[in-house]
């Protein structure tokens, strides 16, 4: 089987986007594992599927799959690399778009300047449907992690967030702390674990360890999750420039039932077709 594919990044989040608005994709878990190797296959955090949409009025569907084959709800930094690929690729001519995902409807934005900016939609921040399993709705709470309790905010950008402040996120133990948060039993879809320095009211520096992928180098939901967990805190003033090891997004949010709002680059790096088993 050959499959056409396009290499992408957000960031340094890297991707292989495939064009299935013609013709349907069969991916298993195993075949995206084997697309996603490094060393064996193409290599990318996540594999992005286009594929027409199934609601009037929508554009496209958004489908996204881990480095490990899961399939999981939303990618920021992957809906940035959608608009740019769909418009490069001529399967619309419009620069503002509406794709549904498995969390809802998001309205990715081509301006003119080259950036993307994305309407992530309202965060969810009530435990229960980010999920994650507490009997209170404070917006600080604490997690007991390898013998150690961390401070961290709950929120869900289409997928689950554990954000929490660190003094300096060069030193922050995210590979081995980030793995057990990802898989900690109060977050039963597991969770993406983000490490925020706040630099001032207007500025953080990030980190994640995401859920089925690792660290990468940059985390578009994580850095929206990021944001509203700083401004809830109160130490946040939006927009918020939020540096990641990738390069730099602008996170806005109004507050408590406004839509966040990402504006950030999407490239494209190369097309290739690989042959799958």
């Amino acid at each position: 089987m050959k499959l056409r594919f396009t290499k992408m990044h957000g960031l340094g989040n890297d991707f292989v986007v495939i064009d299935a608005t013609r013709a349907p994709v069969e991916l298993t878990p195993e075949r995206v594992a084997a697309i996603a190797d490094r060393h064996f296959g193409v290599g990318c955090d996540q594999l992005l599927v286009v594929e027409p949409a199934s609601t009037p009025g929508v554009d496209f569907r958004y489908r996204i799959f881990n480095a490990d084959g899961g399939e999981v709800e939303q990618c920021g930094n992957g809906a940035r690399c959608f608009v740019r690929f769909v418009h490069d690729k001529q399967l619309t001519g419009k620069r503002e778009i509406r794709v549904e995902t498995r969390s809802g409807i998001i309205e990715p934005r081509l301006r003119d300047d080259g950036l993307v900016t994305v309407d992530m939609g309202v965060p969810v921040l009530k435990p229960a449907d980010v999920p994650f399993v507490s009997d209170s709705d404070a917006v600080v709470q604490p997690l007991e992690v390898g013998g150690d309790t961390v401070a961290i905010t709950a929120v869900s950008m289409g997928n689950p967030h554990a954000v929490q402040v660190v003094a300096d996120v060069d030193t922050a133990p995210v590979a081995a702390q980030g793995a057990l948060i990802e898989r900690h039993a109060r977050f039963p879809a597991r969770v993406n674990a983000g490490f925020m320095q706040v630099v001032d009211a207007r500025h953080i520096r990030l980190r994640v360890f995401e859920r089925g992928a690792g660290e990468t180098l940059a985390c578009g939901t994580g850095a929206c999750a990021a944001v509203v967990a700083g401004i809830l805190r109160g130490l946040l003033e939006s927009p918020v420039r939020v540096d990641t090891r990738g390069g730099t997004l602008e996170i806005a949010w109004a507050g408590e039932g406004s839509p966040v709002l990402m504006t950030g680059p999407a490239v494209t790096v190369f097309d290739g077709e690989l042959e799958l088993a």
